[in-house]
């Protein structure tokens, strides 16, 4: 009786995701589309967690829905409150609806294929009988910052990249003009609870699920819920500190990779006996560097006197080069 139940509430959760993923792409409301993108990564964290996936399920929980919907409210914020898509011509949805049903039989025939091509060996069983000398006893964090690691450092990458270019193109967006006192209250509540749990779940990510992205998402939580709460908190931030924390896990990430390389002759090749004890060290600069990276995203742009920091170490460097030559 239990195993229907259970296969009842899947096939729900399938049918109410599939809905949920048609009216998001399908409503001309954008409003109405990031609301509903929201509910969508929440229920995709559900399914994750049903499939025995807790990682993913936290991952897509903070990041899918949490993070990225915050990134999303913000984009349209600066758009009047009745924005709604336009509508395309009947010859573009026929060709978009074609490519979009020639890219789902082109993804089953990949899994099936991939089905049918394989041996029958499961990777958890090679990653469980390594996972003694990867220095974690989660197998998640094992292949994350491990036995696959490269990858890692590039989706740190990645990240620093995209928030680049953000700071490229833009200064960050207008402040909100009306604070809700509540909101403030909320928040004096909210944001050392959020700290914490950042803290934990990197700490916890060596042996249950957890880890640097969901940590680092967390503390960027903490961070957007104090800029709209506080919305002149920025400016306090020292922009030397912000650039340094930006970067500073791509840096460890390399130095450690660098100093395993001359003592093991192989990149990121870490030694048993300081594998856990690295890792880490790397998921803590990574967890900074990617909280770092998400809150600037959600500014959206350049802080207030971002380069303005720059201008005044070029002309220290100016000042004291010119003194030199007068001495």
């Amino acid at each position: 009786m239990i195993e229907i139940l259970w296969f009842i509430f899947d096939i729900m959760l399938v049918l109410l995701l599939l809905a949920l993923a048609w009216t998001t792409c399908s409503t001309q409301d954008v409003m109405r589309a990031v609301t509903l993108f929201i509910a969508m990564g929440l229920l995709l964290a559900v399914i994750w967690a049903r499939l025995k996936a807790p990682d993913l399920a936290l991952a897509e929980a903070v990041i899918g829905a949490g993070i990225s919907g915050a990134l999303l409210l913000s984009a349209i914020k600066d758009y009047p409150s009745n924005l709604m898509v336009s509508h395309r011509s009947p010859v573009m949805r026929g060709m978009i609806n074609i490519f979009t049903i020639a890219l789902t039989i082109l993804m089953s025939w990949a899994v099936w294929h991939g089905i049918e091509m394989s041996d029958g060996k499961r990777l958890s069983e090679q990653v469980a009988s390594q996972l003694s000398i990867s220095g974690v006893s989660n197998p998640v964090t094992a292949v994350l910052l491990n036995f696959r690691a490269y990858d890692t450092l590039l989706e740190l990458a990645v990240v620093l990249t995209a928030v680049l270019t953000v700071l490229i193109l833009n200064e960050k967006r207008a402040d909100h003009k009306v604070i809700s006192p509540l909101l403030q209250g909320m928040t004096r509540w909210l944001v050392p609870l959020l700290v914490i749990t950042s803290g934990y779940l990197l700490w916890v990510g060596a042996h249950a699920p957890g880890g640097a992205f969901q940590a680092g998402a967390m503390l960027a939580a903490a961070m957007i819920l104090l800029q709209l709460a506080y919305p002149s908190i920025h400016q306090g931030f020292n922009l030397y500190l912000l650039r340094l924390l930006l970067v500073i896990g791509i840096l460890i990430f390399v130095l450690v990779g660098l100093w395993m390389m001359l003592l093991n002759d192989d990149f990121l090749a870490y030694s048993p006996a300081w594998a856990g004890s690295l890792i880490l060290i790397i998921e803590t600069a990574a967890t900074l560097s990617i909280a770092t990276a998400l809150t600037l995203a959600y500014l959206g742009g350049r802080p207030t006197g971002w380069e303005n920091g720059l201008k005044k170490s070029a002309s220290h460097k100016d000042s004291h080069t010119d003194n030199g030559r007068v001495k």
